[in-house]
C-alpha cells in the first residue's frame, strides 16, 4: 500500500480506538504523529507541509477560540444561555431548542463558530439537567451540520462553491433548493435522537440556574467582539450585494473580531494560553496527511477514470460523502470543483449538500465536529468514535436519501 494511504489508514485506525495498549490517544495526537510519519519518511517535504497548510482557515479558528474563550472565561456565555434555554421546561424543549437554534445560527455564523462556542454550553447544560452529555453534544454537532448546508456561508466549503460559478443570487439559490430537504432532516435528527437516547427524554422539568458574569469587565469586551464579529459577517453578505468587493477574508473577519479582548483585557496572556491549541495542531496536521495523500495521484486517477460519471448528481452525492471521510470535506471541495468543468447550479447545490451533510457520517468527516469533541475533552467530557458513529451512520443514510429525492430524483 502506498505509505500516506497507509499513515492515514493507521490515523484513522487510532482515533477510532483511542487508545494503543493502556495509553490513551487523544486526536490531535494520532493526526500530529501521521503528519510527522510522512514528513520524516520524505513523502512530503517541510517547505511543501507548510504550504498545504489552510492558513486562513487556522487563523480563523485562532481569532473564534479567543472570543470563546472569553465568553466561557467571562461567565457571560452562561449568562447567555440563560436567556436562550430558559424557558425550556423540558429535556424535549431543550434538545429542540439547541437542534434549531444550532441549526439556524450556524447557517448565519458558519458551523465551526457554533461548534467553538456551543461545546462548553452544552455541557454545562448536561451537567446543569443531569441529561447525558453526549445526547447534547451529538445535538450540537448533528445541528451545526445540517443547519450549515441552506447557506452559502454556512460553512467553507458552501463558501468556495459559492464563488465558484460565480452563482447568481447564491442566498435564495441555496436556500430554495435546500431549504425544504435540510428541515426535513432536521426532524429527522431529533426523532432519531429521540429514539436512540428515549431514557434521557423524561418528564421532569428542568430548573434553570441564573447566571451572571464572574467578570464582568471581560464580559463587556467578549460582547464587543461578538457584535463585531456578527457585523463584519454582515457587511461580506451584504456588500456584494451591492455589487463591491468586500476587502476581508473570514480569517481577517476573526482577527479584527477578536482585538477588543487582545488589545484590552488584562487577562490577554491567560486567555491565550488556554485555548484550544490541540485543535488548532490538529487541524495543522490534518492538512500535512491530506496533501501527502493528494500528492500520490491516486484520488485524481480514481476521480478522472469516471469520465461523466463525476458531473451525475448522484455520483457527486454519494462520492461527496464517502470521499469526506477521508480528506475531509473542504479539501474534498477545494480538489473536486476543478474537475466537475461545470458551473451547472443543480450540479453545485448537490455538491454542497453532499460535502457538508458528510459531517454526520463520522466525526472527521467535518471540522465542526473534531472541534467539538476535542473542545468536550478539554472540559472534562469522553465523546468517542463510535458515539458518534451509532448515531450518525443511520442518521447520514436518512439525510442522503432525502437529498437524493430533491436534488436527484
Amino acid at each position: 500500500m502506498n505509505l500516506p494511504l497507509l499513515v492515514l489508514l493507521t490515523v484513522f485506525v487510532a482515533i477510532a480506538l483511542r487508545k494503543i495498549g493502556r495509553w490513551p490517544i487523544a486526536i490531535w495526537q494520532a493526526m500530529s504523529a501521521g503528519a510527522g510519519a510522512v514528513l520524516l519518511s520524505g513523502q512530503i517535504s517541510l517547505s511543501q507541509a507548510l504550504r498545504a497548510i489552510d492558513w486562513n482557515v487556522m487563523l480563523f479558528l485562532f481569532g473564534m477560540f479567543v472570543i470563546g474563550q472569553a465568553l466561557v472565561a467571562s461567565g457571560y456565555l452562561y449568562a447567555l444561555a440563560y436567556r436562550l434555554f430558559g424557558h425550556s421546561r423540558s429535556s424535549d424543549t431543550l434538545v429542540l431548542t439547541l437542534l434549531v437554534g444550532g441549526a439556524v445560527a450556524s447557517a448565519l455564523l458558519m458551523n465551526d463558530t457554533l461548534a467553538i462556542i456551543g461545546t462548553p454550553l452544552a455541557i454545562r447544560l448536561a451537567r446543569e439537567h443531569r441529561i447525558n452529555p453526549r445526547l447534547l453534544l451529538l445535538t450540537l454537532c448533528f445541528a451545526v451540520t445540517t443547519g450549515s448546508v441552506i447557506s452559502p456561508i454556512g460553512n467553507p466549503q458552501n463558501l468556495l462553491i459559492a464563488l465558484w460559478g460565480p452563482m447568481p443570487a447564491p442566498f435564495a439559490t441555496f436556500a430554495g433548493r435546500l431549504l425544504l430537504p435540510t428541515l426535513l432532516n432536521l426532524v429527522l435528527t431529533y426523532l432519531l435522537l429521540r429514539l436512540l437516547f428515549r431514557h434521557e427524554f423524561h418528564g421532569t422539568p428542568l430548573v434553570h440556574r441564573q447566571s451572571a458574569p464572574t467578570d464582568p469587565a471581560l464580559a463587556r469586551l467578549a460582547r464587543y467582539a461578538v457584535w463585531l464579529l456578527l457585523t463584519l459577517l454582515l457587511a461580506r453578505v451584504a456588500v456584494p450585494l451591492l455589487g463591491m468587493r468586500f476587502p476581508l477574508r473570514l480569517s481577517h473577519i476573526a482577527l479584527v473580531a477578536m482585538l477588543p479582548i487582545v488589545l484590552f483585557s488584562p487577562r490577554r496572556l491567560p486567555l491565550l494560553r488556554t485555548i484550544d491549541w490541540r485543535t488548532l495542531a490538529f487541524f495543522a496536521a490534518m492538512f500535512v496527511v491530506m496533501a501527502s495523500v493528494w500528492d500520490t495521484g491516486i484520488l485524481q486517477r480514481h476521480l478522472n477514470e469516471t469520465g461523466a460519471a463525476l458531473r451525475a448528481p448522484g455520483f457527486v452525492l454519494g462520492s461527496s460523502v464517502l470521499l469526506s471521510q477521508l480528506i475531509s470535506n473542504v479539501p474534498l471541495v477545494a480538489l473536486y470543483l476543478p474537475l466537475l468543468h461545470t458551473t451547472e447550479p443543480s450540479v453545485l447545490l448537490t455538491l454542497a449538500a453532499g460535502s457538508t451533510i458528510a459531517g454526520n457520517l463520522l466525526p472527521l468527516g467535518a471540522a465542526s465536529n473534531v472541534i467539538v469533541i476535542q473542545n468536550a475533552e478539554r472540559h472534562g467530557t469522553a465523546f468517542t468514535f463510535f458515539d458518534f458513529a451509532r448515531a450518525g451512520i443511520p442518521l447520514t443514510l436518512v439525510n442522503v436519501g432525502i437529498y437524493w429525492l430533491f436534488l436527484v430524483r
